[in-house]
């Protein structure tokens, strides 16, 4: 994977990087695992923006990840083809299992067609492999991780992105995942991981240059709230861009948010699988 420069005919040409796609191997998606999913705006049912700053994007299909794999125990699958997903940061592979199935799997760093993966307890620890985490040794990277067992992954399935095994309580059933923030959870030992890397890890190195391109993506220019009129937003009013006239800034919604304050919910049920957060002193 590669990151690209342009030549600065326009100003918004020079700093802007994009894709080489060096890695892609087929250009269209299988038809049988896409599905046509329609921008929202971001609107409701009931056609009110409960997403601000969200407008027209370009048209794309979605395609069915398979973020489960455990109904695929000990059946081997090869890597068909590696592909572009418009709707995710990280590369996708095809894979192909023996009993003829094709599904579509978030793919892993140095993924490449020809690779063979397998599901189960019995599957090699080789990157792209998909296991429970008592069936993986402490010091192993994973990815695509699951919340509770036998659902499916929710968790680190961003470009580049990994958590490490770090140590484990056999007595209790219990694994320490360290997260790529730093923040250091509790897992049950059934739940599900693929081995290795994300994909595509030169995704943070993407600039992306104009604000046309934003659109592109869906996202629309995000305005101050003091450039807004008093019926727009808290901030706004006055002549022009000036000052907000409050002892603390304020939410779209009107609530008060002081510097600093913490956001997460207090007595939220995953409190108790979370030993160290991100950015605390190490103990």
């Amino acid at each position: 994977m590669g990151i690209k420069t342009y030549k600065p005919y326009t100003p918004s040409r020079r700093f802007m990087t994009g894709y080489t796609f060096d890695e892609i191997t087929k250009t269209r998606p299988e038809k049988s695992l896409t599905v046509f999913v329609p921008s929202s705006g971001g609107r409701n049912n009931q056609w009110r923006i409960t997403a601000r700053f969200r407008g027209w994007r370009h048209k794309r299909l979605y395609r069915i990840v398979d973020f489960r794999g455990y109904d695929k125990i000990g059946v081997p699958g090869k890597v068909v083809s590696i592909e572009y997903d418009p709707f995710r940061s990280a590369r996708i592979a095809l894979v192909s299992y023996r009993d003829g199935e094709k599904r579509y799997v978030i793919a892993w760093k140095g993924a490449k067609v020809g690779d063979e993966i397998m599901n189960g307890p019995d599957a090699p620890l080789v990157p792209g492999n998909r296991k429970q985490l008592k069936d993986i040794p402490d010091g192993f990277n994973v990815f695509n991780l699951e919340v509770t067992p036998f659902t499916k992954a929710k968790l680190v399935r961003s470009a580049g992105n990994y958590a490490t095994i770090t140590w484990r309580d056999e007595a209790k059933g219990l694994v320490f995942v360290k997260m790529g923030s730093g923040e250091i959870r509790l897992f049950n030992e059934k739940v599900w991981a693929t081995i290795w890397e994300v994909s595509n890890e030169e995704h943070k190195n993407i600039v992306i240059g104009k604000a046309w391109r934003s659109r592109w993506l869906g996202r629309k220019p995000h305005v101050l709230g003091k450039s807004m009129n008093p019926v727009d937003h808290p901030h706004g009013g006055g002549e022009g861009h000036t000052d907000i006239w409050l002892k603390y800034p304020k939410s779209f919604s009107g609530k008060p948010v002081p510097p600093g304050k913490k956001t997460r919910k207090k007595g939220k049920w995953s409190d108790k699988f979370i030993v160290q957060r991100r950015k605390s002193k190490k103990r």
